[in-house]
């Protein structure tokens, strides 16, 4: 549904571990392929994986891994589709950067278009690695109160990277409001009303206009009467 959105705006996809061996890699690829999925990220944690950003994260085998940046290639072949494969690593924190870089030039010379490095601890390790993998396009993770240095766009070009995600902007200020609404609610026994949160400015941004448009285009009655 998101992908289907605006065409024009590329989505990047969280494929986590692939869900499973790589039959399941090749059906992820191939479905995400399918909805229109613009790039996808690929990681080498087990099935049963933490945030990048938690501590005591677990690993599979470089082999395991590569086994799955393998299929995902293989699935792209298949379905004749160019979806951006991004090779994700976590072996950071257990196993250093040296081993980190390691995982992703094999993930690359696979066929992997992207490295994503995740939980990158200071500037300096992030423009090593940017460093190092060139001229494979790096991406920043910037996760709000993470692990990772707080980049902003700029800042992490200037590093190196050549693409960023922002997968906690959007969690973290709908989190805050909800606190802050519960709250007022429950300290004063009503709601705060703001600006453009009637039932219809809510319905427009979810395609009232769009859906009045088709209606009334088809000859319909549906929305006859002011609404």
């Amino acid at each position: 549904m998101i992908a289907n959105l605006d065409p024009s705006v590329p989505l990047i996809a969280d494929a986590d571990t692939g869900f499973g061996g790589s039959l399941m890699v090749d059906r992820t690829v191939t479905e995400y392929i399918r909805a229109g999925v613009a790039a996808l990220h690929l990681e080498d944690q087990p099935t049963t994986k933490r945030c990048g950003h938690l501590r005591s994260k677990q690993l599979v085998s470089k082999d395991e891994y590569l086994d799955r940046i393998r299929a995902a290639v293989n699935a792209r072949k298949r379905a004749h589709g160019d979806i951006v494969l991004i090779a994700r690593t976590d072996a950071l924190q257990s196993l250093g950067l040296e081993e980190a870089v390691s995982r992703l030039r094999a993930a690359i010379e696979l066929g992997a278009d992207v490295a994503f490095l995740e939980a990158v601890t200071s500037n300096e390790e992030a423009k090593e690695v940017c460093e190092k993998l060139k001229p494979t396009p790096v991406l920043f993770n910037a996760v709000p109160g993470g692990v990772s240095p707080d980049l902003s766009v700029q800042a992490a070009q200037e590093l190196g990277f050549r693409m960023i995600i922002f997968p906690g902007l959007a969690l973290g200020s709908v989190y805050g409001a909800v606190q802050d609404a519960v709250r007022m609610l429950k300290k004063t026994g009503t709601q705060a009303i703001r600006a453009g949160t009637s039932p219809k400015a809510l319905f427009n941004v979810v395609g009232l206009r769009e859906a009045i448009a088709v209606d009334v285009a088809s000859g319909g009655q549906l929305y006859n009467e002011h609404i």
